[in-house]
């Protein structure tokens, strides 16, 4: 009986309740797609920093990370990563090998860092080879070529086809020198790559700088993104059996690159800030709903006490009123969130100028919102909580009235 009168009471009139109802299904519909837009977009965020070279995770010498030396190597780096690449859930992993070195054209000098990239892996793991400007890519692990940054080549002034020369330190103390010619320019989207890196490739790495069959550091990319604390759950479980000794670390993204996880969490911080005064207008616009839907009842509150109907039973039925009113709206607005965020998860979600910003800098060019049940839940969670407790006034204010007084109201 009492959801019966909870429902037709909310219906007395009708203008109203589907006014609130309406604001309540907007915000509910707004929550979803947002939420679900800012978790997608930090997915893009992380997946573009990352296919640079950074990569999902990376197997180093201890300490390397926050002094890369010349001589903190991995020991037959590529038999190893061979046996990692068996891992379930590892897409592919490359060998590299970092160094410095002065590097001249015929009218400036500058240093830069220098890798040593396998060619048939690097394409896996990385973006650079797909951004390429002019010219082409390394063409095998042993060729005698380069690859330059785009903004470091027009710094030395040279373009492909031009010979660099090389000068720095090899992994014995013996001085590496090498004149090798320009392949490839490279834009990778992020300046300070473009300024200050070359690439080349590993085998001739090796030779020029001393290091045998010797690398710095093995990056790995996961076949699914949400896969990766099993994966480096099972890499770190594997370390004995697959040869990683002691004073190797498997380090993550987070450990790489900490300050996108910084910059990520700001951003939610922002965001949820946003969200919570959008839930704080919307619940104060229901609690005056609410509230004038008890003053004008009172008289006819006074009568059902005075007939003996117990305040706890009229509190329970302006709750439940509520709580109603509440799910229609976020239904409706669950449903319209729901359909909009799926439109958007097969087609993705671009706003303007974002298609030209991808195609300069390598980037994606839509957004795919994220499916999560946290994504499409939180925000509604968050309205009935609100509502509910914004009921909780109008309810306790009845168990004030007096069955006389009330019943004199107008």
């Amino acid at each position: 009986m009492i959801l019966r009168l909870a429902w037709r009471n909310i219906w007395r009139h009708p203008r109203r309740s589907g006014l609130t109802i309406a604001a309540i299904a907007f915000a509910a519909f707004l929550l979803v797609f947002m939420i679900t837009l800012q978790l997608g977009s930090y997915d893009m965020m992380i997946e573009n920093n990352l296919s640079v070279l950074t990569g999902h995770f990376q197997v180093q010498r201890q300490g390397y990370l926050d002094k890369p030396k010349m001589r903190s190597t991995i020991a037959e780096a590529q038999s190893l990563a061979e046996t990692l690449r068996k891992i379930n859930g590892i897409l592919d992993i490359a060998v590299r090998a970092n160094g410095f070195a002065l590097v001249a054209s015929e009218q400036r000098t500058y240093g830069t860092q220098i890798i040593g990239v396998e060619t048939a892996h690097e394409t896996q793991l990385s973006t650079i080879p797909k951004r390429i400007q002019s010219g082409q890519f390394l063409s095998s692990d042993n060729a005698q070529e380069v690859i330059i940054g785009e903004a470091l080549a027009r710094n030395l002034k040279v373009k492909v086809g031009d010979e660099l020369t090389f000068l720095g330190s090899g992994y014995d103390g013996s001085i590496a020198a090498a004149v090798l010619p320009i392949v490839g320019i490279f834009n990778s989207g992020l300046s300070e790559i473009d300024r200050g890196l070359i690439e080349m490739p590993l085998t001739t790495f090796q030779e020029i700088f001393s290091m045998g069959e010797s690398a710095h550091i093995l990056v790995g990319m996961v076949k699914n993104f949400n896969d990766l604390e099993t994966v480096l759950a099972n890499l770190t479980g594997f370390k004995n059996l697959s040869g990683l000794t002691t004073d190797l670390v498997v380090l993550d993204w987070n450990a790489l690159v900490p300050g996108l996880r910084q910059m990520i969490e700001a951003d939610k911080i922002n965001g949820w800030f946003m969200y919570g005064c959008l839930i704080l207008i919307v619940t104060f616009s229901i609690l005056n709903t609410f509230l004038m839907a008890v003053l004008e009842r009172t008289r006819e509150f006074g009568v059902m006490l005075a007939l003996g109907t117990k305040p706890l039973f009229i509190g329970k039925l302006v709750i439940l009123e509520s709580c109603l009113l509440t799910l229609v709206g976020l239904a409706i607005g669950l449903l319209f969130g729901t359909a909009i965020t799926l439109y958007y998860y097969v087609y993705g979600f671009s706003y303007p100028g974002m298609a030209e910003l991808g195609a300069e800098f390598g980037l994606s060019d839509t957004i795919t919102p994220q499916l999560s049940i946290l994504a499409f839940t939180l925000g509604p969670t968050a309205i009935l909580v609100f509502t509910l407790i914004a009921s909780l006034y109008p309810a306790l204010r009845i168990r004030l009235l007096k069955p006389v007084d009330a019943m004199k109201s107008v």
